[in-house]
């Protein structure tokens, strides 16, 4: 018996070449990856993080201004609270002298206040004589911290990256978890053993490349640092899975090699068009003012991009490598079917869309409500670390210290004084502390004038030695004509004085015996100090202890009252910088991000998806349902009145909409695909049976991976991106399971009317010989039919093609648009192997022999 094909030979696509390039080329890639997973292992320990919230605040934001002015003006001395349990005032006091005549504490604060010792606790407030940022001060608080090691010891400080380390740890402990996680989930869901190392080393390189390359952003915060890798693994996996099950599909009818290429010419414009979904959530955060939010955007999108990288040009080639096992390690589907669900989706396609859209409207509300913090004071994470466990005794102990610094123009200590007085008398402040109220000696302030006779009696000096001093700096200062108008009367504030005299005996100018050099020498030690720390050559700074949480509505007015208030001494020329004051600087960006993230990750996502369906109304209801999710999601905190850190919103809702819309995609784009093939409820029952594997894979990845980090983190953003990314990812799997169905079902015709798909013209489609028909016909059929018209066709075909395609007997197409073999390639594949098929999974008898009566070429039956 002759076949006939009358299709004329074609030349390979452009992406059939660049397949094949890839896969024949497959050693050249092997060698590439691997050189530059080893320059990222080397590379990894290049990256910069960077530690504090407040760095990423906006340049024009008060708190960025006046941590880059304190930096240029004031040194900032390190500083600890120190707290020892059990302990009766006189030993605590004994501890506190051995503390204070240390060489490298430059002052302490304690006494028998409240503040400072209160039922059996001490707490020293202790200041070292070296920068926070210098070495030696975080070696001065170890060797105290020896000093005190038979206590009962709690240790609060700013000094050193104890809590980096601490995330650090913490987020190796979540990746080891995450990845038994991965592992788990893979073997369950795949149908050979032999995948799992392809998905896994895969997987593997991308996030190596991506970690490995931040190196090239500078610095990038702890946030990115921490959660990138375990994101990365829950937004990119999906990509490796569908190359995987893509391969699996072609290498049903042809060998490894083919199978490869074809699958990959495949999945490469499939896949790219399913990370654009992810990556315009993410391009969202990239307006943020928040600068962290731009941050975790590079570096979530360059690791995508490495993921499709290492799916693309590596997963092949290993794919070649471990083909045959693939193919001797098949083993039966642990995913089980899931018709019910399609059952009573299609049962109650009229009842649920209405109680969705009254939750969707409660969730709207009740999300408005969420109380987002911007600092960690309030909140809870369910582990802590020994920072925070330290934190919470001294407070509960002695309460909470907030204090902001109010930086102002230097010159003018009166201002000051009057400044400061005025905030003391505030039942919001506590104390306020700088150069004008400080004590320097004998009841004198550092800024206290003083005569020349007033300073002898101060340091016991001879008054005309003091006469030829304040001489020797009035003309030093040019102020000769209060010296020459009222020598007696003529004073100098003591901080100056005393500098300046230390100066004038240090040159030789004025001799002083070994007693009196020694106060002058301590006394220019400390005053030197305060210098540093509270006035600099154009600014001064005083800071104010406040009566007030760290953050609240309460606290934000009074920051503003503050500016008032020193306005009527300095005009606008005012710096209020602190904790208090970066929170308020957080809420301000984020009143503006929330918005700005909402509108823009749903444009670039609806863009998307637009082009996608080729209809408006299909990303409407796609995008509704993600942003309903996305309002449940972020209503539980409100419901529970938990506090929520503010980015961890902002964050989770751009990955909702760019990540878990993919879920949506899957079972929208298959019931499209087959609705017309079959009755409604069946096509529903098909599209669930198909779309569960590739949701569960994914969906419990990045629930599980989120609870993880919510549970394991002791860092309050951190820990809320993972538990709000966990309870999100449920929900999102939870709606398009139960709700996405019906909203299809019976928003079909809404779809359909809303299409803007540009018709094909009709074409004529002939064949002749053993042809095969599949789809919907209009035209003539001359031959011997077998079965329905999804059937073979011994003769003549001449028909239009409507949707559907015309193959030759080998399964080769002929002509239409492909849909139907989309449909039967899920389903019923043109060839499968097993009983009679080779090794590379082709058949050796040809399908349209199998379970047919052979006929001769007359049509007659040969039996």
């Amino acid at each position: 018996m002759t076949e006939k094909n009358t299709r004329p030979e074609e030349k390979p696509s452009a992406m059939i070449k660049v397949a094949t390039f890839i896969v024949d080329r497959r050693n050249l890639f092997f060698l590439l990856f691997g050189i530059a997973i080893v320059f990222c292992l080397i590379a990894s320990n290049w990256v910069k993080v960077e530690n504090a919230l407040a760095a990423y605040l906006p340049k024009s934001s008060e708190t960025s201004q006046g941590l880059d002015r304190m930096g240029e003006e004031f040194i900032t001395y390190g500083s600890a609270r120190v707290m020892v349990m059990n302990v009766t005032y006189d030993d605590a006091k004994k501890l506190a002298d051995a503390i204070e005549a240390r060489d490298d504490v430059y002052m302490i604060s304690f006494d028998n206040s409240e503040s400072h010792f209160n039922n059996f606790s001490a707490l020293f407030d202790i200041t070292f004589a070296a920068a926070e940022d210098d070495p030696s001060a975080l070696q001065s608080l170890e060797e105290v911290k020896e000093m005190l090691a038979g206590h009962d010891l709690y240790v609060s400080t700013s000094m050193g990256n104890a809590a980096a380390e601490q995330i650090e740890s913490e987020m190796q402990v979540v990746s080891v978890i995450v990845a038994v996680i991965v592992l788990s989930v893979l073997l369950f869901t795949s149908q050979t053993w032999a995948e799992v190392p392809v998905l896994i080393l895969t997987f593997g390189a991308g996030a190596l490349l991506a970690s490995g390359t931040n190196f090239l952003l500078g610095t990038i915060s702890f946030v990115s640092d921490s959660v990138t890798i375990v994101l990365q693994l829950a937004l990119s996996i999906d990509y490796a899975v569908i190359f995987c099950n893509r391969y699996k599909e072609e290498h049903q009818t042809l060998d490894i090699r083919e199978a490869d290429i074809v699958a990959l010419s495949k999945a490469i414009p499939e896949i790219s068009s399913s990370s654009l979904t992810t990556i315009g959530g993410l391009i969202a955060m990239l307006f943020m003012q928040f600068g962290i939010g731009q941050d975790m955007a590079i570096c979530l999108i360059k690791a995508i991009f490495l993921s499709l990288l290492s799916v693309f040009l590596l997963m092949p080639g290993l794919i070649m490598l471990f083909g045959k096992a693939m193919d001797k390690t098949r083993h039966r589907e642990f995913v089980p079917k899931i018709p019910f669900v399609g059952i009573i989706d299609y049962h109650t396609r009229h009842l649920v869309p209405l109680i969705f859209v009254v939750a969707m409207v409660g969730a709207c509300i009740f999300s408005q409500k969420t109380p987002y913090v911007y600092g960690y004071s309030m909140i809870e994470t369910p582990v802590k670390n020994a920072s925070q466990i330290a934190d919470e005794m001294i407070t509960e102990s002695f309460g909470d210290a907030n204090f902001v610094a109010l930086v102002v123009p230097a010159g003018d200590y009166e201002k000051e004084k009057k400044l400061l007085a005025e905030l003391d008398r505030r039942d919001e402040v506590d104390y306020s502390q700088g150069l004008s109220n400080t004590e320097a000696m004998n009841g004198y302030m550092l800024t206290d004038k003083l005569t020349a006779r007033q300073l002898s009696e101060l340091l016991d000096l001879d008054y005309e030695v003091a006469q030829l001093l304040y001489m020797a700096y009035a003309v030093d200062d040019e102020n000769y004509a209060k010296l020459i108008n009222g020598r007696s009367s003529y004073a100098i504030p003591l901080i100056d004085i005393i500098m300046f005299l230390y100066e004038e005996v240090e040159e030789g100018y004025i001799t002083l015996d070994d007693e009196m050099y020694k106060t002058l020498e301590d006394a220019h030690a400390k005053m030197q100090m305060a210098k540093d720390q509270l006035q600099g050559e154009n600014y001064s700074r005083a800071l104010v202890y406040l009566n007030l949480p760290q953050e609240g509505e309460e606290t934000f007015a009074f920051l503003t009252e503050m500016h008032e208030i020193a306005a009527k001494y300095y005009g606008d020329d005012v710096l209020v910088v602190g904790e208090s004051t970066s929170q308020y600087d957080l809420k301000k960006t984020f009143d503006r991000d929330n918005t700005v993230v909402s509108v823009v990750s749903i444009l670039a996502v609806l863009a998307v998806l637009l082009f996608t369906f080729m209809s408006a109304g299909m990303p409407v209801l796609l995008i509704a349902v993600i942003q309903g999710a996305i309002w449940m999601n972020f209503a539980f905190p409100a419901l529970q009145h938990k506090n929520i850190f503010f980015l961890g919103y902002l964050i989770v809702s751009s990955i909702q909409m760019g990540a878990n819309i993919d879920y949506a995609i899957v079972i929208s784009g298959r019931f499209m695909e087959i609705k017309n093939q079959m009755p409604k409820k069946q096509a529903m029952i098909e599209t669930l049976n198909f779309a569960f594997p590739t949701i569960i894979t994914s969906g419990s990845m990045m629930a599980l991976a989120g609870y993880f980090i919510g549970q394991l983190s002791s860092d309050g953003a951190i820990c809320g991106i993972g538990q709000c990314l966990c309870r999100g990812t449920l929900i999102s799997i939870f709606l398009v399971m139960f709700v996405l169905p019906q909203i299809l079902l019976i928003g079909e015709s809404i779809i359909e009317r809303t299409s803007f798909e540009v018709s094909v013209p009709l074409k004529l489609d002939r064949g002749s010989g053993l042809v095969r028909v599949d789809g919907l016909v209009n035209g003539q059929v001359n031959g011997l039919v077998i079965g329905e018209m999804h059937a073979l066709v011994r003769g003549e075909v001449n028909a239009v093609i409507r949707m559907g395609q015309l193959a030759d007997a080998s399964g080769d197409e002929i002509a239409g648009d492909g849909s139907a073999a989309e449909t039967a390639a899920g389903e019923e594949p043109a060839a499968q192997s097993g009983p009679g098929s080779d090794e590379e999974g082709g058949n050796e008898r040809p399908w349209y022999e199998e379970g047919f009566v052979d006929y001769d070429e007359k049509g007659g039956d040969k039996s």
